[in-house]
Parts: C-alpha cells; structure tokens; sequence
C-alpha cells in the first residue's frame, strides 16, 4: 500500500485537470483524486469564449487545429506533425498543409512569405 501512495505522488502519475472531489480508489481503497469528467473543460471553455468577442465556434480540437497548423507554417515536417497529432495515416495530417496554406510538402511559396 505505500508504494501506491508513494507513486500516487510522482509528477507524472498528476492529471493536468483533476476533479475537485476526493474517491476512494475502487481496487486499492485508498483515497485519490481521479481527472476530472471531459464535459467539465469543454463546459469552462465555452463559458471562457462567451466572455470574449468571438463569434466563431471554438472547442478544444480548435486548440489541436491551430497547434498543427502553426507547426506546419513555422516549417516543421509533415512527418513531425503527424507523430505529434497520433494520425496514423499521413493523409490526414496532410488536411492541415491546406488549411496553412501550404503545398503538400510543406514549403511556403516565394508569393507567400511576407
């Protein structure tokens, strides 16, 4: 039992959002804090965006868009974005060089850059 409690504590074994609400955990009975339900970030993000000027959608796969599309007009490879997003097929990696404007193989034209 102590080691459970000793790993319990290592960084690693952390939830970037924990639940607000201590449990006692099913298997070992001691008492934890497990992550939090998956509705509440998508909850305290659109209370977030109602207190801006947004008016498009924006769910927390927006954050996933932009991240691989930022990625891809800084230069990186296709192959690196793809390892990062988890795709398994490059083709659909392949979706965000349109939406940063970029050919297939990632190079930015002379007429793009600024």
């Amino acid at each position: 039992m102590s080691n459970l409690i000793t790993y319990a504590k290592l960084l690693h074994w952390q939830y970037l959002f924990p639940s607000i609400h201590c449990t006692l955990h099913p298997v070992d009975g001691y008492i934890c804090r497990h992550h939090i339900d998956p509705t509440t970030f998508r909850k305290a993000l659109q209370k977030a965006v109602s207190k801006t000027s947004i008016t498009k959608r924006v769910t927390a796969h927006t954050f996933r868009h932009s991240f691989a599309t930022n990625l891809l007009k800084r230069g990186h490879d296709i192959r690196t974005v793809q390892e990062l997003l988890g795709h398994n097929d490059v083709k659909t990696t392949q979706i965000y060089t349109h939406v940063a404007g970029l050919h297939q193989t990632g190079v930015l034209s002379p007429m793009d850059i600024k």
